[in-house]
């Protein structure tokens, strides 16, 4: 995989849990992090949490599966 996959696949998507990359990509989460971070440098991907809680009070939840990437809207292409 190479960046410009990543890009694109956050591109078509708009917003993906690291969870589902790591899944689609076959790859582990520090990875994907390190190009992660590389595409929000360069403003193409803004990372957020999720906002609300899985609806249980077990407060076990992976943070691959909170942690969401997005699309930005700000760029070109």
């Amino acid at each position: 995989m190479i960046l410009s996959d990543l890009r694109s696949y956050l591109k078509d998507r708009k917003s993906v849990t690291l969870r589902d990359l790591m899944l689609h990509f076959d790859t582990d989460a520090e990875a994907l992090r390190g190009m992660l971070q590389v595409l929000i440098k360069k403003g193409y991907v803004v990372k957020n949490s999720a906002k609300e809680a899985c609806g249980t009070s077990c407060c076990k939840c992976d943070s691959s599966l909170t942690e969401i990437y997005e699309f930005s809207k700000n760029t070109a292409t």
